[in-house]
C-alpha cells in the first residue's frame, strides 16, 4: 500500500543546503525567456515579476536566459544581458526586489549557439557552432523557412572562439557574484552551444573538443571550471542538460545510462552541484527497461542533487502545448511528483508555466489549492 504525502511532510516543503544557499523548499522557477528587456535592460516591471513570484514562496528563482557578452550569444534585442552598465543596474533592481521578498535568484547564462536567428533572422552576425552545422534537422516545432536556412554550413568555432565563450561565461559569473545573485545557472541543454558540443550530430571535431564522448564533454565541463574559479567555493552551480534538440525533439546525447553518466560526471567533478534535468514531462523514463525519469538517471549516476523539469501539473508538454492550442489543461500530477521525490529519486521540482499562471504557485502546492490553468495567449503576453 503506498503512503499518501500530506501537506505537512510533502517532500516538496522540506529545506534544502547547497554548498552555502540555504533553500526553504525545493520548488524552483525554472528560466523561461520573456524578451521583456529593451536593449538588453531588465525594467522595473521585470523587477517586480520575479519578486512576486518571491514573494509566493518559491525557493529558487532561475531567470530567463540571460545572453553572455558576444554578438553570436542572443539574436533579440530584449533578452537580457549581464554586461551592458544598464543591464547591471537593472538586475541589481531585480536582486534587491527578490531579496526584500525572501527569495533567493540565480541567473540561467545562456549562449544559443547554432540555433542563433530562430529567435529573429540577423544578417551581419555569424552562429557559433562546433563543427559548422545547425544539427540533422528532425521533429521540431520551428517553421520551415528558418530550418532551410539554417541548414547552410557555417565555419567551425576556431580555438580563439573557444577560448572567448569560456572567458565572457566566466566574466558573466563574475558579474552576477558582485550583483548578490545567489547562485549561477548555466543552460546546457535543447541544442544551444553547449549541449551542441555534446550531441554528435552538431559536433564532428577531431580534435580536443570532439571525438567520443568524454571529449564533447571537455568544452562544457571547461564553461563550468571557468566559473567555479571566479565565484568560488560557496555558490552553487545549476547546470540544465536535456536529451531532445530543438532541432530535433528526437535527438539525444546518451544512449545508455552509462554514457550518460560519462558526461554529467565530467560536469559534477568541474564543479556542477545541481543537475537540471529538463524533459518534456519529468516523469517520462529516460532509457528502456525503467521508468526511472532523466532527473532520476542524473542522481543515480553521479550522486549529485537533481532536478526534475517537464510539465509539472500540466497535461501537455511546452511544444505539445504550442501545437495543440493556447490554453494548456491543468492536471494534477503533483501526488506523482511527491512521489517520486519521497521516494529520493530526484531532489528539487523545477516549475516553469504554472509560474506565469500563478505567482504565488508554491503558496497553491503548500495550501493544496486547485492548480491553475495555462492560458497561453494570457500568460506569456505581459508581465504579471
Amino acid at each position: 500500500m503506498t503512503a499518501t504525502v500530506t501537506a505537512t511532510d510533502s517532500p516538496l516543503h522540506r529545506p534544502l543546503r547547497v554548498r552555502g544557499l540555504d533553500l526553504p523548499n525545493r520548488i524552483v522557477m525554472t528560466p523561461m525567456t520573456r524578451t521583456a528587456s529593451p536593449g538588453g535592460v531588465p525594467t522595473d516591471a521585470v523587477a517586480q515579476y520575479y519578486r512576486r513570484r518571491a514573494a509566493g514562496g518559491t525557493g529558487l528563482i532561475v531567470t530567463e536566459g540571460v545572453g553572455i557578452d558576444l554578438p553570436s550569444a542572443m539574436d533579440h534585442p530584449d533578452v537580457p544581458n549581464l554586461h551592458d552598465p544598464a543591464a547591471r543596474d537593472g538586475w541589481r533592481r531585480v536582486v534587491d526586489a527578490v531579496h526584500e521578498a525572501g527569495g533567493r535568484i540565480a541567473p540561467q547564462l545562456w549562449h544559443v549557439g547554432p540555433l542563433f536567428g530562430a529567435m529573429r533572422h540577423v544578417d551581419d552576425v555569424a552562429p557559433m557552432r562546433p563543427s559548422g552545422l545547425w544539427g540533422e534537422p528532425g521533429v521540431t516545432s520551428y517553421p520551415q523557412e528558418y530550418v532551410e536556412r539554417s541548414a547552410a554550413p557555417t565555419a567551425a568555432m576556431t580555438e580563439s572562439d573557444i577560448d572567448c565563450v569560456i572567458e565572457s561565461f566566466a566574466d558573466a559569473a563574475r558579474t552576477a557574484v558582485d550583483l548578490g545573485f545567489d547562485a549561477v545557472a548555466i543552460h546546457g541543454g535543447h541544442g544551444y552551444l553547449l549541449d551542441a558540443f555534446l550531441w554528435s550530430s552538431t559536433n564532428r571535431r577531431d580534435d580536443a573538443w570532439g571525438g567520443d564522448l568524454l571529449r564533447r564533454t571537455a568544452f562544457p565541463a571547461a564553461v563550468v571550471r571557468a566559473i567555479r574559479e571566479v565565484i568560488g567555493d560557496d555558490m552553487p552551480i545549476l547546470y540544465r542538460f536535456s536529451q531532445h534538440k530543438q532541432q530535433n525533439y528526437t535527438g539525444r546525447i546518451a544512449d545508455t545510462p552509462e554514457e550518460l553518466g560519462v558526461i554529467l560526471n565530467a560536469l559534477v567533478d568541474a564543479g556542477v552541484d545541481v543537475l537540471d534535468a529538463s524533459s518534456r514531462r519529468f516523469d517520462a523514463p529516460a532509457f528502456e527497461g525503467s521508468d526511472l525519469s532523466l532527473a532520476g538517471w542524473a542522481k543515480r549516476t553521479t550522486g549529485a542533487i537533481a532536478m526534475a523539469v517537464g510539465s509539472v501539473g500540466l497535461g501537455a508538454s511546452l511544444r505539445d502545448g504550442r501545437l495543440a492550442g493556447p490554453t494548456v489543461e491543468s492536471v494534477d500530477n503533483v501526488a506523482e511528483l511527491e512521489r517520486r521525490m519521497a521516494a529520493e529519486e530526484f531532489d528539487l521540482a523545477g516549475i516553469g508555466r504554472l509560474h506565469l499562471a500563478d505567482p504565488r504557485i508554491a503558496e497553491t502546492l503548500r495550501e493544496r489549492r486547485p492548480l491553475p490553468e495555462f492560458d497561453r495567449r494570457r500568460h506569456e503576453a505581459v508581465l504579471t
